[in-house]
């Protein structure tokens, strides 16, 4: 491009991606995203074949089921019980795909590689975070949400599409080397980000609707409100999981007390003679109780954890999945919008030194410098405003996701009210059997059983 010439076709440059600033505060654009790995500029590799295929139709537009994404595979990820390591202990996961038919051993910081080479190659799409890694020792408490996190992270990835089809995410699953972090830092080498790799990247405008800002404006919105709304009820739940837990042990703790009692073998006293017999039927009675207060303890606690693994777990499930949606969001801002400005006043600055240097009639070599930089620099700009196009065809397919995903608030309700409905039946039943054992308790002088009228306000009658 002649630097002379190309003035109004920089000034219609300058109009067409203007209107994407327009969707974004003016509050948000200062912030930077340094500690975003920066994507490696390589010539364009196809990674997979699968991918490079020219899509039919619209290829913004996706076509995925919940259940299909589930289909994709279901990783666990256990907890080893020996811990490794000769000075320093660490923790270690046994990591098992369905898909890939593998079981490998995976430690925290190995994670940590595979979340930063998926944020290399797919700065445009959701990355569910990392759990945050704790610097001064662990307890079981801590290791254990951590582990369900690292489940919840590598779930998601292995259901994303684009992710799914990817030699990292092979390589993570299923190589049993001895280190895994250099085989996935290789296979990242001189081969770019998607923007390099995906066919579709150059015409990404091409394929978005019209009204794309406004569509993504609210569907930002829509994302807050959903966020906000299930991390209340993930609060909720959690407190009701808790409850069932809780009410666990004071059953368990009640039925033991029972039986102290009924075990006491203290003498009675002899003004208290008239009643032993009452007295030791009744100790009799309350030791047996101990069993069934044990077993309803047992049901509660069965109940408070069951929803803790089908209630609260997909309740977190979805809440990382939409916080990678926020986050995302951020990285489009604070990533690809911001370095488009900053790239814009560094051209601003190049021409004006340019107009300054033709004025003053400098030595033609260093015009010439300053000409081929300002033409580098329209190039660079170039390939910004291709990223940030591609960046919006990303977003608007990773909203489809999240939608996607909308469904699985059915599963969870579901499994809420099921777990209720079982859970009371169960303990309904252990209380209906406690029942007839507590006749003798009531027992009267004929043997029958009598059981006490109590006043209807818990006041003793005068």
């Amino acid at each position: 491009m002649c630097v002379h010439c190309g003035n109004s076709g920089r000034e219609k440059f300058y109009g067409s991606f203007l209107s994407l600033n327009l969707l974004f505060d003016s509050r948000e654009k200062e912030g930077s995203f340094a500690h975003l790995p920066a994507p490696q500029v390589s010539e364009r590799r196809d990674p997979h074949p699968s991918r490079m295929q020219m899509p039919q139709g619209n290829p913004l537009l996706l076509s995925y089921t919940l259940q299909e994404l589930l289909a994709r595979d279901t990783v666990q990820v256990e907890l080893i019980p020996e811990k490794k390591g000769l000075f320093l202990k660490h923790v270690e996961y046994e990591v098992s795909s369905q898909r890939f038919r593998s079981s490998v051993y995976r430690r925290y910081n190995d994670f940590v590689v595979f979340h930063e080479m998926l944020l290399q190659k797919f700065p445009y799409r959701m990355v569910p975070a990392l759990p945050p890694k704790r610097v001064l020792g662990a307890d079981r408490e801590f290791i254990e949400a951590r582990r369900r996190a690292l489940r919840r992270f590598i779930n998601l990835v292995a259901r994303h599409p684009p992710f799914s089809e990817d030699v990292a995410l092979r390589l993570f699953l299923s190589f049993s080397g001895p280190d895994v972090q250099n085989k996935l830092k290789e296979s990242a080498q001189c081969v770019g980000d998607e923007f390099m790799s995906c066919k579709l990247a150059p015409r990404a405008k091409d394929f978005l609707p019209a009204d794309i800002q406004t569509q993504f404006a609210v569907s930002r919105e829509l994302i807050r409100n959903i966020y906000n709304s299930f991390h209340k009820l993930r609060d909720r739940a959690e407190r009701i999981a808790s409850r069932a837990i809780d009410n666990a042990a004071d059953l368990l703790i009640f039925g033991k007390e029972l039986s102290a009692l009924g075990s006491d073998t203290t003498p009675l006293p002899s003004w208290a003679t008239l009643h032993s017999s009452t007295w030791g039927s009744l100790k009799q009675a309350l030791k047996g109780l101990s069993v069934e207060f044990a077993l309803l303890a047992d049901k509660a606690a069965q109940q408070g954890k069951q929803e803790e693994n089908d209630v609260v777990e997909k309740l977190n499930l979805f809440l990382d999945l939409l916080q990678s949606y926020k986050d995302l969001c951020e990285r489009h801002e604070k990533g690809v919008l911001h370095k488009h400005q900053r790239a814009l006043h560094k051209y601003s600055l190049m021409k004006r030194q340019m107009m300054s240097a033709t004025v003053q009639s400098r030595e033609p070599d260093s015009v010439e410098q300053l000409e081929s930089r300002i033409v580098e620099q329209e190039n660079a700009i170039q390939t910004m405003e291709l990223r940030g196009y591609f960046s919006l065809y990303c977003l608007h397919q990773e909203m489809q996701l999240v939608h996607v995903y909308l469904p699985l608030t059915s599963h969870i309700l579901g499994a809420f009210v099921n777990s209720q409905i079982q859970g009371h039946k169960e303990m309904s039943k252990v209380w209906n059997d406690l029942k007839p054992k507590l006749n003798c308790l009531f027992a009267g002088p004929s043997g029958s059983p009598t059981p006490p009228r109590l006043p209807q306000d818990g006041v003793s009658p005068r």
